[in-house]
């Protein structure tokens, strides 16, 4: 147990481009674990761990990698996650399975779209971070106004750690609040630390700032407050256990500056991580007993226990799917069986290893606290693995639903087999993957979280199946949803002699808020045994297939309520599927009286351009049916915010470019999904039936 106590499982998370993997890269070289430092965007063959050949020819994450070091005697699992929100489920599930967090902040861009995402799903799961201010050397670098957006924008209490020496060109070195000292990062590689007294020009900033820090401390800390009281100058020892205890509790945000590209403030990071950032020990998972009827009960790390593991990511490679999972209780031994909480199915550990980016290390034990690979294991992503002696579940992963697809199809014939292939590994590993059949048109539909995800998965098919595939035209993903309470009564009837069927089911269909946590509810109000019990899970199945194609465009039905009150069954002709097929048939009578409205995703958009375009991008955004939520100044760019339907943001980085000489940049999130306006929907709708009808008429021509 006292072991775990020096286990540091951590993740990096960030906006796109704040430096996520460069910094990794240093953490990397300082603690040994590599012997050269390699750029994301150099001719070096690229970040360790961008391994990827896609991640290296596009500079960046796609794929969260991890990783293992040491540093000062401490164990820290490291996962570098990609920072695009089209990956986003690398990040969800990332932070799922850690202790603690590192949050990386632009010294310029500040809090960006993508890190009020990870911040949220931060929150999600109760981790504990620290946040760094990176790229401190860049032109326009302000960190007190990052440490500013830090509380305005995320809600953080957000507590300087450091104050900077010099800023921009002219950053060399920071000032340690808690040692009053002066850091500089010195030779080639910034590998020698020197300590100093802080220069004259800091030492009154540098004093105030000290003061702020240890007033805010006070705040969650008695044994401190009291010390401050008596007007002694608290020991050191005293402050890291007061700054440890209040990022623990998610109280405040220690925040640390640098510059990992030019080798200046990791090691001080590392310093933190090892601090600030809980142990296993200081982390309590919570799971369902499903043998006491889901009952709650706590998983605490003590490697004594049954084991506990989490299936965190699935990866099909060359030589067989490895499964990387996160221990929290008890060990796994190689050899050994061990149970499918989903499945209830035992399966035997083949072989377990640590890993480094693409490299593995063997190991024959793994014990609480440690993130390994496994081989052998055939389970899906937010799988319970456990020891057969018990049967729990962990809270499994929130995955968000795909907003775009396109429709493929094998260039020929023999490409139809790698395709297949390529598709079923590809949605076992990513659940915001999806693939459907489209009988309209012989087509397979994939579906994705933006026209950047879908596209890494149709190279990876070209590269690493040899699977040549056309391509359509990208299709948003709509919605439907009733706007009027509807009852429904229908009955369903076979009885022409031999074996008949019967059902029967009365109800109402209500409309739910546009903020309801659930997309679908069902509700069963059924008194006096009027449908017999084992039938009533069968009418919610039929309820749940009729919602898959609504009576709008074919699209899925949300935001529905399903109360069912009443019917009737019978005693010989009365079946599981009867009650199925009534209950559809119910499900869409009553939706076509409820006034359905088309929804259509919105996207989040944050652009960055130079002031003197501002004007005609956000006329531009305005064409496209966009709100301008709100528009801010930074130095000689201005930020754009605005909500965009993602029908009309198909190419969007091309207009961009085009508008502004290529000096812009942007980025893209899901926010939700909105009722589309009457005319917009009437065209929607004739251009889906125009497309229907050129589907089946390809579709015939093929046969």
């Amino acid at each position: 147990m006292e072991q775990l106590g020096t286990v540091r499982n951590i993740g990096i998370s960030a906006h796109i481009d704040s430096g996520k993997t460069t910094l990794t890269e240093r953490i990397l070289f300082y603690a040994g674990r590599i012997h050269r430092m390699h750029e994301v965007k150099g001719g070096d063959g690229g970040a360790t761990m961008d391994f990827m050949e896609l991640e290296r020819e596009r500079g960046i994450t796609i794929t969260s990698a991890a990783t293992t070091l040491e540093w000062s005697g401490k164990q820290i699992n490291l996962i570098d996650t990609p920072g695009h929100v089209d990956f986003t489920v690398e990040v969800e599930r990332s932070l799922r399975v850690l202790d603690g967090a590192v949050l990386v902040l632009c010294a310029v861009g500040g809090v960006q779209s993508q890190t009020l995402t990870v911040d949220r799903q931060m929150r999600r799961y109760r981790v504990p971070r620290i946040a760094f201010i990176n790229k401190m050397d860049r032109t326009g670098a302000d960190p007190m106004r990052v440490v500013s957006e830090l509380e305005t924008k995320l809600g953080h209490l957000a507590v300087p750690m450091q104050l900077p020496i010099g800023l921009e060109q002219s950053f060399i070195g920071i000032v340690d609040l808690i040692r009053m000292k002066a850091v500089y990062y010195e030779g080639p590689t910034g590998e020698n630390v020197r300590v100093d007294d802080i220069p004259e020009s800091h030492r009154e900033e540098a004093d105030r700032a000290r003061h702020g820090l240890l007033d805010t401390l006070s705040l969650y800390d008695d044994e401190l407050l009291e010390i401050m009281l008596e007007g002694e100058n608290p020991p050191e020892e005293t402050i890291h256990n007061a700054l440890r205890r209040a990022t623990l509790n998610r109280d405040i945000t220690p925040v640390f500056l640098g510059t990992a590209f030019k080798n200046k403030g990791v090691q001080e990071l590392l310093d933190a991580v090892n601090r600030y950032l809980p142990s296993p020990l200081d982390r309590v998972a919570f799971a369902c007993d499903n043998a006491n009827d889901g009952a709650e009960v706590t998983i605490t790390a003590d490697p004594e226990g049954p084991a506990v593991s989490m299936a965190f990511k699935i990866c099909d490679e060359p030589f067989g799917q490895v499964t990387y999972v996160r221990l929290y209780q008890g060990q796994i031994e190689k050899g050994k069986l061990y149970k499918n909480a989903r499945t209830g199915k035992s399966q035997r550990v083949g072989r377990m290893f640590r890993i480094h980016a693409d490299k593995r290390e063997d190991l024959s034990v793994a014990r609480a606290g440690d993130i390994v690979g496994l081989m052998g294991i055939d389970c899906n992503s937010g799988d319970t693995l456990c020891d057969p002696q018990i049967n729990v579940s962990l809270e499994s992963m929130h995955c968000p639903e795909p907003v775009i697809a396109v429709a493929i199809r094998p260039e020929r014939s023999a490409d139809r087999e790698p395709m297949s292939k390529a598709l079923g590994r590809f949605t076992k590993e990513d659940p915001t993957f999806h693939t459907q059949h489209d009988e309209d048109s012989g087509d397979t539909l994939i579906s994705g979280m933006g026209e950047l995800h879908l596209e890494v998965y149709i190279e990876r098919m070209r590269r690493e199946f040899k699977a040549n595939v056309v391509v359509g035209q990208p299709k948003v993903q709509y919605r439907e949803a009733p706007t009027v309470e509807t009852p429904f009564n229908y009955k369903h009837k076979k009885q022409t002699g031999g074996s008949g069927q019967y059902a029967h089911v009365v109800g109402r269909l209500i409309p739910l808020d546009d903020d309801a946590e659930e997309e679908y509810e069902f509700e069963n109000k059924v008194t006096g045994g009027r449908i017999p019990t084992e039938y009533i899970s069968s009418v919610n199945k039929g309820f749940q297939m009729g919602r898959a194609r609504g009576p709008v465009g074919g699209f899925e039905v949300v935001r529905t309520r399903m109360v069912l009150e009443d019917g009737s069954a019978h005693a010989v002709d009365s079946s599981d599927l009867a009650f199925q097929v009534c209950a559809r048939t119910a499900f869409r009578q009553a939706v076509r009286s409820a006034k359905p409205v088309l929804l259509e995703p919105i996207m989040k958009l944050e652009a960055e351009v130079p002031t003197d375009f501002q004007g005609s991008v956000m006329g531009d955004l305005s064409s496209r049916r966009g709100i301008i939520t709100n528009s801010e100044t930074k130095g000689n760019a201005a930020i754009i915010h605005a909500e965009v339907p993602l029908a009309n943001m198909f190419g969007y980085s091309t207009d961009l470019r085009s508008l502004t000489k290529g000096q812009a940049s942007f980025s893209m999130e899901f926010a939700c999904y909105r009722p589309t306006p009457r005319m917009v929907q009437e065209e929607i709708i004739l251009r889906l039936r125009k497309d229907e009808d050129k589907d089946k008429r390809k579709a015939g021509a093929m046969k």
